[in-house]
């Protein structure tokens, strides 16, 4: 075997462990039964980490993925994040029971501009405890906050032991940075990850996060992420 094949063949390796990072997204107000099954094909195919839905499909797609490695994501309090503990809690509670596997719950931003940390500490614990060890994402829509704000939200994360701290819901003022992720970076412990989403659109985007940082990448431009895929899988 030649110096190039052996380089092509790393390569392709390469791409495929970038798609095990990727949660494939669609939170579209309009999202269609034939979107969803589209979302769970493409993911089955380029072994995805998860797809994202919401809380409506989750059922639907944990029956389209249920001979798969591909989990199911869903959204919590989104995506404002203003609902009460006790909302939040029913939620993922019935999340869980229609088949989810992991939880982006949005944190109530409020509470955050009122500095009741005591309060965002108490919804994350509450959450956490009733959903029996699933993965639990924390997303504190970065766009609204100051560094200082950043750096309190990553520390309640370590002191509730959740899995990933998410940066945005994509519906804010705008989607991850890389600032964002070297901040979270900075201030978390060894066992929290980091989840970035919003306007992360390519290949070329996806590894400059995850050279950052992030063990996980929420997107919800799966054509252009397919397009990359495809390319790689043909070489």
């Amino acid at each position: 075997m030649g110096p190039y094949i052996i380089m092509i063949f790393l390569f392709k390796e390469d791409f495929m462990e970038i798609n095990s990072y990727i949660d494939a997204t669609n939170l579209s107000t309009e999202a269609t039964l034939e979107d969803i099954k589209t979302l769970c094909e493409e993911a089955k195919k380029h072994h995805f980490a998860s797809v994202c839905v919401h809380p409506y499909y989750v059922s639907v797609a944990k029956e389209l993925l249920k001979d798969s490695s591909v989990q199911v994501t869903t959204v919590i309090g989104f995506p404002l994040g203003m609902n009460t503990i006790d909302v939040k809690q029913y939620e993922a509670i019935e999340a869980i029971n229609d088949g989810a596997d992991e939880l982006d719950m949005v944190i109530n931003m409020g509470a955050v501009k009122n500095k009741d940390f005591d309060y965002i500490k108490q919804e994350i614990e509450e959450v956490r405890d009733a959903i029996d060890g699933h993965t639990l994402k924390i997303i504190v829509e970065t766009c609204y906050l100051t560094e200082e704000e950043l750096i309190k939200l990553t520390e309640i994360c370590n002191e509730t032991f959740v899995h990933f701290i998410k940066t945005s819901t994509g519906f804010g003022t705008r989607g991850a940075s890389l600032e964002d992720i070297k901040i979270i970076k900075e201030h978390k412990n060894e066992v929290l990850e980091i989840k970035a989403s919003g306007g992360i659109k390519t290949e070329e985007d996806m590894i400059k996060f995850i050279e950052a940082g992030a063990t996980r990448i929420g997107t919800s431009h799966i054509e252009s992420v397919v397009e990359d895929c495809c390319k790689h899988e043909e070489d």
